[in-house]
């Protein structure tokens, strides 16, 4: 198992850079200060689905490093 983690690892921070690269890209740091005059909308369609897969694939890959940390 200790073999095969990093390998885990590797696949799921490609797969959750690819899902931050895929998402919006208005979505500025700019928006967090106060800086973005565009109202509240919910996402939809493909939006929704790659910030679900975000959070999804963050999760998996904080709990195999954790497993990696424990393994040791």
């Amino acid at each position: 198992m200790q073999n095969l983690l990093p390998f885990i690892q590797i696949g799921l921070s490609i797969v959750l850079i690819g899902a931050i690269l895929m998402q919006q890209r208005g979505a500025s740091l700019g928006g967090s200060f106060g800086g973005d005059s565009a109202s509240y909308t919910s996402r939809r369609g493909i939006e929704k689905t790659f910030f679900t897969v975000t959070i999804i694939v963050g999760v998996l890959y904080f709990a195999s490093a954790m497993a990696a940390l424990l393994l040791r």
